[in-house]
């Protein structure tokens, strides 16, 4: 075998999967060629559905190309698969780790399935603990580590061999920017001293600038591939930074920008200012008047400039509904009450597990209409504290209130003003949209004419007219967090809660998602919203900080960054903090 073949080669690879109960067929790759050089870090990134997850089980020996030939570290995969396995590692989205064993554990069983010689296992282990930091950790269960560990260890039992491949798929999902910079720091590490090749997909447009090459896939198919720079430059010269006015909220400015696409390419937050591109073509005076005489200064492009340009581009040839992302007709949700009222109240809030303090003594509250944001590390207790605001988990002292309801005494009463959107889909996939929107339009009360007016304009708002009879597991992801969002909102709720809604979707899902929830806070709906997307932070009117069960900031964005140091973003600003407090408590 030739040691200096690509660590992958594909030329005109063709991938469709049958839909489950018709004769509907899925084209998941279409004529995709590329060539990935060996001892290199590169990534594919893409909206959901491009193929990244097919591309990646293809050169796994997992899937079998239906046309076209692939070959990894200089073996045709489709003609011995298990070849290419004996010398490849490959982390899926869902790495299965065994919660019930330990951590040791878990490395051993992992050792034994891949037949590593027990004399080349102590080395390795300690090498991969060491790149981890999980060595104090060897007796715990799987189970009981946060999410950022277990990502860390799933790592770790992939690299059990020394392989000669990495493929990560999605490896940051669901991780916070903490744990995240730890796992790139070990990516990295694995390139350069052990001269490893590794393609990872990615959702995180910051992580693919940290590549040599970057593919960028769309509906099955390459777009574009090359250097980060070859990238960035489809949008040189066209990137701006706007400073709004003091009153003016950073999105009620994005959203205005957003609603312009015969003049923007996309816009942003970022650090209360908002970033954009701008249409090469623009009218001059139709571009000054959006801005109604805001500073506006030129900065350099970066690798999500160009890939959203490439995006937009794309859709405008196909002819795709790219202004309805950007126009969602979401603002009829009627909300009662006064401006400002406080809605949440928070005082001393205690959730304990049995010895373990998930949540210790927090307070703040929240107004109407306001985009409030719960921020920290995995295992930091926001989720915990989201729950009980929820009402779906009681706590165990504190005063607690939402919606006029105390949560304490009656969680059930507050259900019905409240919405909630979980970080997993969690509508029921055998069903197809209609049949959950009825099943849990039902469950919040809504019946006849009104339950059908209800869910013929949810599905007009998301954008899900002609999906009616999709089942609903089967959906793109973007559409089933479409359906999610639909279904949280059938019953028009005061506050909605979304646990980490974005977790895994592309920028441009991420940026029709959060022009429809400035409309809906626009219109009084109350928002409580769990991430580990920082730039989601700038978002926010408000957001807290938590770690170790402890509040450590609470403020505006701008407010958070000036307690970090006047940090530059949300993502510096929330890495300093936490390092911080565990320095102190250290």
């Amino acid at each position: 075998m030739n040691a200096a073949a690509p660590a992958l080669a594909g030329q005109g690879l063709h991938k469709g999967f049958e839909v489950k109960g018709s004769k509907l067929l899925v084209q998941a790759l279409g004529d995709v060629s590329l060539q990935v050089p060996a001892g290199t870090l590169c990534a594919l990134v893409g909206p959901d559905g491009a193929g990244k997850t097919t591309l990646l089980r293809l050169a796994a020996g997992l899937l079998r190309a239906d046309r076209g030939t692939l070959h990894v570290l200089g073996i045709d995969v489709a003609a011995d698969p298990q070849a290419v396995q004996d010398r490849i590692s490959y982390m899926p989205q869902r790495f299965g780790l065994y919660e019930d064993l330990s951590v040791q554990e878990n490395l051993d069983l992992y050792a034994d399935l891949h037949g590593v010689p027990k004399n080349v296992r102590r080395e390795r282990y300690a090498r991969l603990m060491e790149m981890t930091d999980l060595g104090h950790f060897t007796a715990r269960p799987a189970g009981k580590l946060s999410g950022g560990m277990k990502q860390k260890l799933g790592l770790a039992c992939t690299l059990v061999r020394s392989p000669e491949l990495l493929l990560l798929d999605e490896p940051t999902v669901g991780v916070d920017p903490l744990s995240r910079r730890e796992l790139w720091e070990i990516v990295r590490q694995l390139v350069d001293d052990e001269r490893l090749s590794v393609i990872v997909s990615t959702a995180y447009l910051d992580e693919a600038e940290r590549c040599a090459q970057v593919f960028v896939m769309h509906e099955g198919r390459l777009i574009a591939q090359g250097a980060p720079e070859q990238i960035r430059d489809n949008a040189r010269d066209l990137c701006f930074i706007a400073r709004p006015p003091e009153s003016v909220p950073a999105r009620t400015l994005q959203a205005k920008l957003l609603d312009a696409p015969a003049s923007i390419v996309d816009a942003v937050p970022q650090g209360g200012e908002v970033r954009f591109i701008r249409r090469p073509d623009a009218d001059e005076q139709a571009l000054a008047a959006l801005f109604d005489g805001a500073p506006v200064e030129p900065v350099p492009a970066r690798l999500e400039d160009g890939f959203m340009v490439l995006l937009r581009a794309k859709q405008k040839k196909e002819k795709e509904k790219g202004a309805a992302a950007a126009q969602p007709q979401i603002a009829t949700v009627a909300v009662a009450g006064e401006p400002d009222e406080v809605v949440i109240e928070v005082k001393e809030l205690v959730r304990k597990f049995g010895d373990f303090t998930a949540v210790a003594s927090t307070s703040f509250d929240v107004r109407r209409g306001e985009i409030f944001g719960l921020l920290g590390p995995n295992g930091a207790g926001k989720t915990t504290t989201f729950r009980m605001l929820c009402g779906l988990l009681p706590a165990t002292s504190g005063f607690l209130q939402v919606a006029g309801v105390n949560l304490r005494h009656a969680r059930a009463q507050a259900r019905s003003r409240i919405g909630y959107v979980s970080q997993k889909f969690a509508l029921y996939g055998n069903l197809t949209v209609v049949e959950n929107l009825e099943f849990f339009g039902g469950a919040y009360g809504l019946r006849g004419q009104r339950l059908r007016d209800r869910m013929q304009t949810v599905l007009q708002q998301f954008d899900l007219l002609g999906q009616e009879k999709a089942t609903s597991g089967l959906l793109p992801g973007g559409f089933k967090q479409r359906l999610a969002m639909a279904t949280g909102l059938l019953h028009e709720p005061e506050i909605l809660f979304l646990d980490e809604p974005t977790s895994g979707t592309d920028p441009l899902a991420r940026r029709e998602f959060w022009r429809r929830i400035t409309a809906l806070s626009e219109a009084g709906v109350t928002v409580i919203i769990t991430t580990h997307f920082m730039e989601e932070a700038e978002y926010c009117d408000r957001i807290v900080i938590q770690d170790a069960g402890k509040l450590l900031a609470i403020g505006t964005p701008q407010e958070v960054r000036v307690q970090a140091g006047s940090a530059p973003d949300m993502e510096e600003a929330f890495i300093g903090i936490v390092t911080q407090s565990r320095e102190a408590r250290a």
